[in-house]
This record gives structure tokens, C-alpha cells and sequence, in this order.
């Protein structure tokens, strides 16, 4: 007899699901498994690996490959639930849809990620928080704004950032905070959204938009640079030029060195993830980009509106402004984000960027 709901044998008499623990039916008595369903989206989620196909599961006895970290998953008892070290769930492969886009894999609430002797421990669905059992020697950094709680026997300290007067006077952080085990740490951003934890191996980086960075391992080396995305918009009676930066003015860089290392974000509503071929290019609202490939491109969009008859202004006035992004490489959105500053005024300079009259 076989589950309805995730396929899982079940022994005959069994009220419910020991692997899912849905209540058993009599539709239960199917002579063959179903397939398994695609899963629920949790509200914590993570990803490394290019967005593709993951379906088929190779044969029993034999080491499986986790395809959002890489790492190499032993069989345990004749059942591969979860990657031990990223969390995600390996039975429940995704596919990318139609349009290109992977939602992230699911991961059980209270599921463990683990990096070196220590582990993350993921808590809630709705405003996730990640709880670090932090092992002696093993440290992770982090703004202060984002502690939730910690043991008291957890040292804290201040870990200056390189290029850090020159983010000071932009009116950014100067210093992250520093805690080193052992003991229990917690992290939570304080908002609904997902948990995205991003694996990072040697020599990997990734570039994250401002406000989207939680917690790192203090083996994940930390940069930043200028984005190069602005404009400027004429605004008032008096000829004045307000710029605005829809990605912000720096975005930081996080990339690990000889030893793997894990990384923390936390995005709005729902985390989309698109691979994009050499050549290939996207538009995005800017303000819903979370993270991306160092390999990807970006540069603003605008487009100007034929308004017909009531076209005053529409030779000057922008009414939509993109992020365009050309691959190789990956880029990552989410669904809940903040509206564009000045879309419909006058934007009188701007960065590089390609223009579309319609």
C-alpha cells in the first residue's frame, strides 16, 4: 500500500503516513506508488546550482548529487530525504517552467544545513529565522540589526569592513558584527519573506543588492562595488536634478575562498531563480533583484509610452524604467518589491542604457 500524497509505502492498517503523515484512505490500496506530487513552496528556501531539470532519481545504493549545492548525498536506510548540507528536499525535484523561471526547492521546517562542524537550523514559515549551533572556533558575521538571540557564552565582536570609510561616508554600515562559538546564535530579519541560503564553494561569488545580506560564515570573504545603474529626474519649479540608484549605489560581493562557506539572504514574498545563456537577456523591475552571477551584465532599460492624442510630454516623460540583464550566469528575483522612484518624470541624464519608444 502506498501513500497518495508523497508516494511512500505504508504498512497495510496503517492510519497514516510515516514519511509525510497524511491520514491514510482507502485509495491507499493502489497496487503501484503515484507519482509524487510537486510540494508545497516553504517560505525558507535556498539555491547554488544553474536552474535546469532535476527529474529521475538515480539507482538505489548509489551516492546522489544534491542539485542545488553539489554535495554528495549517502543513502541512509533506503531513503534520501534532504541534503545535510543545504537543506533541500531531494525527492521533490523541480522543473523550470515555460517562461525559464525555478522556484527554490522546498525544506522542512527545522531543517539543518551544515558547514564544517556547525550547523543552521531553519525556524518558521513566515518570518524564518536561522538559528547557528555554532561549534568552538567557528564563526559568522552578520549587521547587528538582524540578532535575535544568542547564548551567552557566544563572543561578540566588530569586524571592520574593507573600503569601509568611503561606505561610511555613502551612509552605509562601516562594520559588521562578529560572533564565535561555541553556542547557539539566532538571526531573523524582523519580515515575511524567504530565507535563501546559498552554499558558495571554492573560488564561487555571487553579487547581492543592498538590504538582502543576513548572515555569512567568516570564511566567506566580502566586497563591494558601485552598481553604475542611475538617473537622474527633473523635479519642482526650480530646474532641480534628484538621481536616484534602483539597485542601490553599491552592491556587495560575497565569494568564498579555498574552503566552502555558506551565506545567508532574506528576500520578499517569493524567490525566483532564471539561468541564463551567453547572450541571453531578461528585464526585471530593478527593485526585485536579489542576487546574481559576477558573470551578468547590467545595465538600465527605459521605455516611453505613445500616448495618441494625448501625447504632451511623452517625447520626454519615461513611464517605465527595467534592469536589463545579459547572461552567462544566474539571476534571482523576488515577487514583493518596492515600487521605482520618479518612473513617470522627467529623467534629464542616466547611465548606459538601451531605449524603446512603443
Amino acid at each position: 500500500m502506498f501513500c497518495i500524497q508523497c508516494g511512500s509505502q505504508i504498512k497495510d492498517g496503517a492510519n497514516f503516513c510515516t514519511s509525510c503523515g497524511s491520514r491514510v484512505s482507502a485509495a491507499a490500496a493502489s497496487p503501484q506508488p503515484v507519482s509524487t506530487p510537486q510540494p508545497t513552496q516553504r517560505a525558507q528556501s535556498l539555491v547554488t546550482a544553474p536552474a535546469g531539470d532535476y527529474g529521475g532519481a538515480p539507482a538505489a545504493g548509489t551516492p546522489e548529487k544534491c542539485p542545488w549545492c553539489g554535495a554528495l548525498v549517502e543513502e541512509t536506510s533506503g531513503i534520501r530525504a534532504s541534503c545535510a548540507r543545504c537543506g533541500a528536499a531531494l525527492q521533490a525535484r523541480s522543473k523550470a517552467s515555460r517562461s525559464g523561471w525555478l522556484e527554490l526547492p522546498p525544506r522542512k521546517d527545522m531543517a539543518k544545513l551544515q558547514f564544517g562542524s556547525s550547523s543552521c537550523q531553519i525556524e518558521g514559515l513566515y518570518v524564518p529565522v536561522a538559528d547557528m549551533n555554532l561549534a568552538a572556533g567557528d564563526s559568522v558575521y552578520f549587521s547587528h540589526h538582524v540578532l535575535l538571540w544568542m547564548d551567552s557564552q557566544v563572543h561578540i565582536t566588530t569586524m571592520p569592513m574593507r573600503g569601509g570609510w568611503k561606505r561610511m561616508f555613502a551612509g552605509l554600515p562601516l562594520i559588521m558584527t562578529q560572533a564565535q562559538g561555541p553556542g547557539h546564535i539566532a538571526f531573523s530579519k524582523d519580515e515575511p519573506g524567504e530565507l535563501i541560503a546559498l552554499p558558495l564553494q571554492p573560488g564561487q561569488a555571487v553579487d547581492v543588492r543592498e538590504h538582502m545580506f543576513l548572515a555569512a560564515t567568516s570564511n566567506v570573504e566580502y566586497d563591494w562595488f558601485q552598481s553604475q545603474i542611475w538617473y537622474s529626474v527633473q523635479t519642482g519649479n526650480n530646474n532641480e536634478n534628484e538621481t536616484h540608484y534602483p539597485v542601490g549605489a553599491f552592491m556587495d560581493r560575497f565569494s568564498s575562498g579555498a574552503a566552502p562557506g555558506l551565506l545567508l539572504l532574506h528576500a520578499g514574498g517569493t524567490v525566483l531563480v532564471r539561468q541564463l545563456a551567453p547572450g541571453e537577456t531578461i528585464l526585471a523591475k530593478p527593485t526585485a533583484l536579489i542576487f546574481k552571477d559576477p558573470s551578468v551584465q547590467m545595465q538600465l532599460h527605459l521605455e516611453h509610452p505613445h500616448a495618441g492624442a494625448f501625447s504632451w510630454g511623452s517625447s520626454w516623460t519615461n513611464r517605465s524604467i527595467w534592469l536589463r540583464m545579459t547572461g552567462p550566469g544566474r539571476v534571482a528575483i523576488q515577487s514583493v518589491f518596492e515600487r521605482v522612484e520618479h518612473e513617470g518624470g522627467n529623467i534629464v541624464s542616466h547611465s548606459y542604457a538601451t531605449i524603446q519608444r512603443w
